[in-house]
């Protein structure tokens, strides 16, 4: 029997929408039915390969992401060149800055991710309205707020071991936001170099930490980015 596929005009959710793995995450679970239509008339979702730049610092912002798969790595470049990686943000994270004019930090892919792209006026509109959505927005700010505080007493306070421990945690915690459960393998989205600004740390650090743990058999690495965690627990009470 062949299957019909109902119009996005007369089902309750657009196609799109209901095939989405984030939909019940982020600002798209705080959506109604007539919202999610809505504003999918001017959606349009996007694949990027690593290391293309979404977002770049002082540029006017002209529309949002909703980040429905993969790693975005946030960072900010000094005038002589040198640069800091300030944030991580994944699924269903919104990428952007609501009612800004301008991008405060460069967003760029640091692995394979799927977007899905908000015009600028259509998502403030809405916000404007206030209801569930506005307050789903409010809500991630105010988590972003306290994972930055959080981050600040890593790099502050822990060591280089708490620091690469860490930085683990928060990927296998993070990186896939349809499991309820901490991943027990996943590929590194940054580079050494990379992890190396994000923590505060020499490259040589990193990986003289990342060679530790495996040596102790918290953690596996093979083709130098494929991570398995072996011990979860114990990687958890190396957090500090």
């Amino acid at each position: 029997m062949q299957t019909v596929r109902k119009d996005i005009h007369n089902s309750e959710l657009p196609v799109l929408c209901q095939s989405c793995e984030a939909r019940h995450q982020g600002i798209c679970g705080a959506m109604t039915a007539e919202q999610l239509l809505a504003i999918s008339k001017h959606t349009r979702r996007v694949r990027r390969e690593p290391g293309q730049e979404i977002m770049a610092d002082a540029m006017p912002i002209a529309a949002y992401a909703n980040v429905l798969k993969g790693v975005v790595k946030l960072t900010k470049v000094l005038e002589d060149g040198r640069q800091q990686v300030v944030g991580l943000q994944f699924a269903p994270d919104l990428l952007g800055r609501p009612f800004a004019s301008e991008s405060r930090v460069t967003a760029e892919t640091a692995s394979d991710v799927e977007l899905c792209m908000i015009p600028k006026t259509a998502l403030e509109a809405m916000m404007s309205a206030g209801g569930p959505v506005e307050h789903r927005i409010m809500m991630q700010a105010l988590r972003e707020l306290d994972e930055a505080r959080d981050w600040m007493v890593t790099l502050g306070r822990k060591t280089a071991a708490e620091k690469v421990a860490s930085f683990l945690y928060l990927l296998a915690t993070h990186i896939d936001p349809t499991e309820e459960t901490a991943l027990q393998t996943f590929d590194l989205p940054l580079s050494r170099a990379d992890i190396a600004d994000f923590l505060g740390l020499t490259i040589e650090t990193v990986s003289r930490q990342l060679t530790k743990l495996k040596a102790e058999k918290v953690i596996e690495i093979a083709n130098y980015r494929h991570v398995s965690i072996k011990d979860l627990t114990q990687l958890r009470l190396r957090c500090g």
